[in-house]
């Protein structure tokens, strides 16, 4: 480059006579770099194939990820002493005297603190021996199963029950049916003809004596969930299932019952001395939040034919027609009305019509119709509320009149299924044929499931009922429980014409011990272990099972060598086995509990 005389840069034309020797070099530089390149690449290639596979190796994909199984440490459990053989921890009446006695509260649910729960393996009475199989057991028992005689002797003339050398003989007989359950029935049929068509599937009977009621109406198509309380001489629930007949420990109370709104086709109650018109009608108000629009409630007792009654009554006919009419006068607040009447029995039907409970927005209306705050379906340690649940827009289809008649309902996608997360008709349609496919499995593994040595069954966390719905034909019913931090499935499966209740697995079951020959678990751990105790789950499980009944445990593998281990504890011999579809991840086990007696060891 040459620069002018003014100092800007120009073009000279002459050559530079070292430039080939300059580019010869640059060539050369150019090619070595170049295979030097090339050497550096191929090795860098060869050392990242080789880090890759070291990689794939030390660290699975997420899909072939395995968790080592919890462990445990292998322990026995001490027997309770022989005064707990009927114990049922959160009614328990130990406890009553902390409680109050208003209303009756303190047989209500109040269950121990956690530093109060027992881990001892409740003892059957001396003597037991396995129930009397299904259909014969409705009408007998073995004494020593359920040894309680205070029924036998305080109703001997009612003829709800019979000592007879070593069985209770239960000829059907109760307050208001001296002769015999199947009249009553018969006579309650004229007045409700929607009983023997289909119409009514699902009953409640509050103060249900030993459940004989319930008992008549399954011959007829009608399963009835029979409600009593703990009571320390009369053991009501007790005997309506070591009979064989669906029961739940139970009151009507301060708190709402564990069941979702509009669920029951008809409630009853045979002088069950419930004071329905006390306390502002919250009982009656209870009852109608459970009953399903166009249901029927039932009532036969005080003050029905008081005209005719009220000698016997210990009272006087102005104070039992005033009775009357006041209980006539709240139903109609209710919107209830009137459906018919005659002799001891009075039925009344649950308006279905929204004319009725718009007039309850009147600010001078009692009992008031709820807010929208007030959700409808809560029912687990939920207030009762001095107020109308009055049924949404969205279950038009939900009304008696409109689902389909038993059986057909069973198979129906329920309207509120939409309402589930998730849920759907096609959701619906899956479920049905999983369980299908899991019910023939099932009878593969534990041959016993669908002949008559199994009756009490419980479904410890369904979710669409599918379980009971596949066994239908099978001689069993069965207990479907929701939990209550689960997604609100429970209506669906009152919908399909099946019972359950909600309940925490963190607590004890609202149940005497050894009520139930079967109890299933389907993921269960998987659902609540890190809220609840496994070792105090099964513990539950145990005083609630009968000896020789069964468990069948569907869960991840990850707890199943625990769940194993503590089962050998409570003296339960289990087999584990592949699921119907043979997947890893999930196993069965199917187990069956020891029958023994107490030892008489403290607890």
């Amino acid at each position: 480059m040459k620069h002018h005389k003014d100092g800007k840069p120009g073009y000279s034309s002459n050559k530079n006579p070292r430039l080939p020797t300059v580019i010869i070099t640059c060539v050369l530089l150019c090619a070595l770099s170049f295979y030097l390149g090339g050497i550096f690449y191929s090795e860098k290639n060869k050392i990242e194939e080789r880090e890759a596979k070291e990689v794939k190796v030390a660290i699975p994909s997420p899909t072939e990820t395995t968790v080592a199984p919890l462990q445990v440490k292998s322990s026995s459990f001490s027997e309770c002493s022989a005064d707990y053989q009927d114990y049922t921890p959160c009614t328990d009446p130990r406890r009553w005297k902390k409680y109050g006695v208003q209303r009756l509260t303190f047989m209500e649910r109040h269950c121990p603190p956690t530093y109060e729960r027992k881990e001892c393996l409740v003892p059957p009475p001396d003597g037991y021996k396995s129930p009397i199989k299904w259909p014969k057991s409705r009408d007998e028992c073995w004494y020593r199963n359920v040894p309680y005689d205070w029924i036998n002797k305080e109703k001997s003339n009612q003829h709800w029950l019979i000592k007879e050398g070593e069985k209770f003989l239960f000829p059907g007989g109760g307050t208001m049916f001296p002769n015999g359950v199947g009249e009553y029935v018969d006579r309650m049929v004229k007045l409700i003809p929607e009983m023997k068509d289909g119409t009514i599937r699902t009953a409640i009977d509050t103060g249900c004596g030993v459940a004989s009621w319930g008992g008549d109406l399954l011959d007829r198509g009608i399963l009835t969930l029979s409600l009593a309380p703990r009571d320390n001489h009369e053991a009501q629930v007790q005997f309506a299932l070591e009979r064989g007949i669906p029961a739940i420990l139970g009151i009507i109370s301060t708190q709402r019952l564990p069941f979702p709104s509009n669920s029951f086709d008809m409630a009853h109650c045979s002088r069950c001395l419930i004071p329905w018109t006390e306390f502002g009608g919250v009982y009656l108000l209870e009852v109608h939040r459970t009953l399903r629009p166009g249901g029927f409630w039932v009532l036969s007792g005080p003050p029905v034919n008081y005209e005719n009654r009220w000698r016997g009554w210990n009272t006087t006919i102005e104070d039992e027609k005033f009775d009357y009419e006041k209980l006539q006068d709240l139903l109609t607040s209710m919107c209830f009305k009137l459906y018919n009447k005659k002799g001891d029995i009075a039925v009344w039907q649950k308006d279905s019509n929204d004319t009725c409970y718009n007039k309850l927005e009147n600010p001078d209306v009692y009992p008031p119709k709820c807010d929208d705050s007030i959700e409808p379906d809560s029912a687990w340690y939920t207030p009762l509320r001095p107020c109308v649940v009055a049924p949404g827009p969205k279950i038009k289809k939900s009304v008696l009149e409109s689902i389909p008649k038993w059986p057909e309902r069973l198979q129906v996608a329920p309207e509120r299924i939409s309402e589930v997360h998730g849920g759907s008709p096609n959701a619906f349609k899956h479920d049905n044929g999983k369980w299908k496919a899991r019910a023939k499995h099932y009878k593969k593994l534990l041959p016993a499931l669908g002949t008559d040595k199994i009756r009490n069954v419980m479904d410890m966390n369904t979710r669409y009922g599918g379980f009971a719905a596949a066994f239908i034909e099978s001689p069993l019913w069965v207990m479907n429980v929701v939990s209550s931090y689960a997604l609100n499935t429970l209506p669906v499966i009152y919908d399909r014409g099946l019972i359950g209740t909600y309940h925490d697995w963190c607590e004890a079951f609202s149940t005497y011990p050894r009520t139930y020959d079967l109890l299933h678990v389907d993921g269960l751990f998987t659902a609540e272990s890190h809220r609840c105790e496994m070792k105090y789950m099964l513990l539950e499980m145990d005083r609630i099972l009968r000896p020789m009944g069964y468990a069948i445990i569907h869960e991840s593998s990850y707890y199943m060598d625990a769940i194993a281990t503590i089962t050998k504890g409570m003296r339960w011999s289990c087999m584990k086995e592949d699921t119907e579809d043979g997947v890893e991840k999930e196993k069965i086990l199917i187990c069956q509990k020891e029958l023994w007696y107490s030892s008489n060891q403290t607890s």
